[in-house]
């Protein structure tokens, strides 16, 4: 029961407070272990594709690997300490591997911008949460990447954390967040990624299958519960869940799209390069401030709905074994 009041302490502390920017965050020691692990594998590996191959599958069994160890490790040895001290390391570590107020919060600064005309502030503020190049995103464009980060976010920021949390707390929670860290660190097909970020991206892939898929049928349930568009929302899922490179992304932009009846995704820049990309949706209407709210909502509510159904499950599994 440690491992279920931990998770539900956790989620309700981060769906409250958010990541305090004095607290400690492990993602940022996370990200400071990959750069150094890089130097040193690279270092270590011959610069070829097999040895940068290598050296990638180093990093990703690594990372997630110490992840888990030393967190189990230091759950377990404040167990000797007191019960209670176990239970707490494992609720900090359950409320900072979720992201549900820091996505609301970011996305909401997008939408302050956008109703106040205010775009360069709009841009600035959508360059905190995507990758792409914001510079020259008119209004509608700044709108649609905070509404694909919420979507795309709400599995690998809230429904996958909770997954593996739920399964093995904290300590698989944070070697999720180790191996989602890794891919978004290392996990381009650029030059520099495309051989030594395969292995992180591809066990990304794995460790998102599952979460993104229940993720994507949570989210149509909270567009019924919203007022959105949830017969809409199942059929472009349907149709476009597989439009885009990963094989898990589209899965809750498709449903977001479809519940909003607005157009997402599409060709974008990164880093000064032009990226093709298909569509997800229709563009029944043009995208609007407001869809950022709805989206959040959807977040929420599907966020609540996760919290309940992975726990649950997990109490049902306990009594029957």
């Amino acid at each position: 029961m440690r491992i279920a009041a931990a998770v539900l302490c956790g989620f309700f502390m981060d769906l409250c407070l958010g990541d305090p920017d004095w607290m400690p965050h492990p993602v940022i020691y996370m990200g400071k272990a990959i750069s150094a692990l890089e130097k040193f594998l690279r270092r270590r590996f011959p610069d070829t594709q097999k040895g940068l191959l290598m050296a990638g599958a180093a990093l990703a069994a690594i990372l997630p690997l110490g992840s888990f160890l030393m967190a189990a490790a230091a759950i377990y040895l404040a167990g000797l300490v007191h019960p209670v001290l176990a239970f707490l390391l494992e609720t900090l570590w359950c409320w900072q591997a979720l992201a549900v107020k820091g996505l609301y919060t970011e996305s909401m600064r997008v939408k302050k911008k956008l109703e106040e005309q205010d775009l360069p502030g709009a841009r600035s503020a959508v360059a905190r949460i995507v990758g792409r190049d914001t510079q020259n995103l008119d209004a509608a464009g700044v709108a649609k990447a905070a509404i694909e980060t919420v979507a795309e976010n709400f599995s690998d920021g809230v429904a996958a954390p909770l997954f593996y949390l739920v399964i093995g707390g904290a300590p698989l929670g944070l070697c999720y967040k180790a191996i989602n860290t890794m891919d978004s660190m290392v996990g381009y097909k650029n030059d520099r990624y495309l051989y030594f970020g395969r292995a992180a991206a591809k066990l990304d892939d794995v460790a998102n299958y599952i979460p993104a898929r229940i993720s994507a049928f949570l989210m149509m349930f909270a567009a019924l519960l919203t007022g959105q568009n949830a017969k809409h929302a199942f059929q472009i899922w349907k149709r476009d869940r597989y439009n885009h490179a990963s094989p898990n992304s589209a899965q809750t932009e498709s449903v977001a799209a479809g519940a909003l009846d607005i157009l997402l995704a599409g060709d974008a820049w990164y880093f000064g390069k032009l990226v093709k990309k298909p569509t997800i949706g229709e563009d029944l209407r043009t995208v609007e401030a407001a869809d950022i709210m709805r989206i959040n909502r959807m977040m929420i509510v599907a966020s609540l709905i996760a919290l309940v159904l992975f726990l649950a499950v997990r109490c049902v599994l306990c009594i029957l074994l």
